[in-house]
């Protein structure tokens, strides 16, 4: 029952920061799919304000460390465990859990139809802001990156804390 409000807990606390993103899209256009992100690098009005890959390397860096904190203090404090197993697969379990949420519930329940997100300029996209498939291989992506954080989280649990 724990695992359970964990990641609820979690799911919820991933949610603030994006919604706090969303009140300025553009910072987040390396989430969007390809062609909006090429349709908004060739519009002027958005020359100064996209994020540079210098900047998106940074965050999504500084995001995983954070991810591994995070999981790492939540499996030995509050769940207990000591061995790198449990820790990586419980881990794992949580990661999976609020990256379904946000392919499911932020990314296409959310994004894909809330305009908000629909960035001046590229309001004729409609097929590219519902790409699916996007989002989806994003989730598979996530879950490459869990078996990196889960295992180094694992780590954490077994060796340091």
């Amino acid at each position: 029952m724990i695992i359970a409000a964990e990641c609820v807990i979690l799911c919820f606390l991933f949610f603030i920061p994006v919604y706090f993103m969303s009140c300025d899209p553009v910072k987040t256009l390396y989430n969007y799919p390809p062609a909006i992100q090429e349709r908004v690098k060739s519009l002027d009005e958005y020359k100064d304000k996209i994020p540079t890959k210098n900047n998106k390397i940074a965050v999504k860096i500084t995001a995983l460390i954070v991810f591994v904190i995070v999981i790492s203090l939540i499996l030995r404090f509050i769940n207990g465990y000591t061995d790198f197993l449990r820790a990586f697969g419980i881990g794992f379990l949580i990661w999976t859990v609020v990256n379904l949420f946000d392919v499911i519930v932020l990314d296409i329940i959310w994004f894909c139809h809330d305009k908000r997100f629909v960035l001046k300029g590229t309001e004729d996209m409609t097929a590219e802001y519902h790409n699916y498939g996007f989002h989806i291989k994003g989730f598979f992506i996530g879950e490459l990156l869990a078996l990196i954080v889960c295992a180094l989280a694992g780590l954490v649990v077994k060796f340091i804390l």
